[in-house]
């Protein structure tokens, strides 16, 4: 008896959605922890360095990821497209969707290569050390040289992705973040005969993987026995103006939405800096770990984007909508172990960035675990809404999303986050409570219209 129910279990189509989602969910959740390894790799070296390289490196490296992140997102458009069109047996669209994705990371990269090349202009105007601008612009001008590639990558990680290929870009991935690791050791800190370099061979360790994983990608599409058979690079030139449409219909929304959610928490690291550099390294190492934590769900927003995109293209809704909540009830499991981890945790966390035993630190660190209590409650929903927007991604619900996006991140999270944190005792606490409880209303809204359109169109 026990094997007939197991097996019926087995054959239920809710075990294999949670099986299929898995499959998917667990080699994105590598790539996108391997590649947020660079960035936590950099900031501890960051830490080592000094506080102020700290507090700088950091901010630099969180402003060319809201660069990155919104134009990733603009091409997030593809994912869902692709994912259809390969569920659907389309291969000449998929290669249309491929072609003008990338003919419009090139049109975005020249504009936002420029922009980051000349930030310091802005970070002065946003009142930040003259230290912190000069250490973060001596970053940013090298990084801005992998914006090509970092954006070439996530495009094409993607594509692979809904073609259902992962395990070789966790490869690349765990690849890359193995070059930058032994590049910062280097670079930074002038090993093996190399010059130290602080923290401009952090940034050039950076890029150096960057542009490995990217030209790696493109050698797998280019001789993988089955995605060689697509004209993926081919006439990236010529402009489709019905793909292209698409493309930015779906993807510019997704892109707006992405800015808005990184750019409330790098509105707020800037405010952190007008409190002091103490409160701006403290808020960068709890940051860095968010980062880390936040990894997982991310990668299993995107998997849920394309298991939800490609059960529409097989026409089966009743999958589409499984696909959805499944996602967030997983996602939802990880962050509460990451928060019981957070919580119970927090100076051994704090110790990784930086030395406790040195009297320089001894204000950082009670800031620090403040700040780190309020982020780990706060990812509990942080996770789901995240998977459950990328779930509306694949329905192509795009619009809509951005708009509650900004209700939530910037009409409530950034207001109330400003007044706690400069009207209030709260300090930099204060700035991460608001964020939170922004966060907290973008989960409610996000599962409010993802239940709402499948109970209309889908049900």
């Amino acid at each position: 008896m026990t094997r007939w129910r197991t097996l019926l279990v087995k054959q239920s189509p809710l075990y294999q959605e949670v099986k299929a989602f898995l499959t998917l969910a667990m080699p994105l959740a590598g790539i996108q922890l391997s590649q947020a390894a660079i960035g936590f790799v950099d900031t501890l070296m960051m830490g080592r360095i000094g506080l102020e390289t700290l507090a700088a490196g950091g901010l630099a490296a969180l402003t060319f990821s809201v660069f990155l992140y919104t134009s990733s997102g603009v091409l997030m458009g593809v994912s869902p497209i692709v994912a259809t069109a390969y569920g659907a047996g389309d291969k000449q669209q998929v290669e249309r969707v491929v072609q003008q994705g990338c003919a419009l990371a090139i049109g975005l990269t020249i504009p936002i290569a420029f922009c980051i090349a000349n930030f310091d202009i802005l970070m002065r105007q946003l009142g930040q050390a003259e230290t912190t601008v000069v250490l973060g612009n001596t970053y940013l001008d090298i990084m801005v040289w992998g914006f090509l590639p970092a954006l070439g990558f996530a495009l094409l990680r993607s594509v692979v992705a809904a073609m259902s290929h992962t395990r070789i870009i966790v490869a690349i991935a765990i690849g890359g973040t193995i070059i930058n690791v032994v590049g910062d050791y280097v670079l930074g800190f002038g090993k093996f005969g190399f010059p130290q370099l602080g923290i401009a061979g952090l940034a050039v360790a950076s890029i150096i993987a960057i542009w490995a994983m990217f030209l790696a990608l493109v050698v797998y599409m280019l001789t993988q026995k089955e995605l060689k058979t697509y004209r993926f690079f081919q006439s990236i030139y010529r402009i489709d103006r019905h793909v292209l449409k698409s493309l930015i219909r779906v993807g510019v929304p997704i892109g707006i939405a992405t800015a808005l959610e990184i750019g409330l928490f790098a509105i707020v690291t800037y405010l952190m800096g007008l409190l002091g550099t103490e409160v701006l390294a403290a808020h960068q190492v709890v940051l860095q770990t968010i980062a880390i934590t936040f990894m997982v769900p991310l990668a299993m927003s995107y998997a849920a984007t394309i298991r939800v995109g490609q059960e529409i293209g097989q026409n089966n809704p009743a999958g589409a909508v499984r696909a959805g909540y499944v996602g967030a009830a997983t996602g939802l499991m990880f962050m509460l172990l990451m928060a019981a981890i957070l919580l119970l945790f927090p100076h051994q966390i704090i110790s990784i960035f930086i030395d406790l035993s040195d009297p320089r630190n001894r204000n950082v660190v009670p800031l620090a675990t403040g700040m780190m209590t309020i982020a780990a409650i706060s990812q509990i929903l942080d996770g789901p809404q995240k998977i459950i927007m990328g779930a509306l991604y694949g329905l192509q619900d795009t619009r809509i999303p951005m708009f509650l996006s900004f209700l939530a991140f910037w009409g409530v999270g950034l207001t109330s986050g400003y007044w706690l944190g400069f009207h209030t005792a709260l300090g930099g606490n204060g700035l991460w409570l608001g964020q939170s409880i922004g966060i907290a209303i973008s989960a409610v809204m996000f599962f409010w219209r993802f239940h709402h359109l499948v109970s209309r169109k889908y049900q």
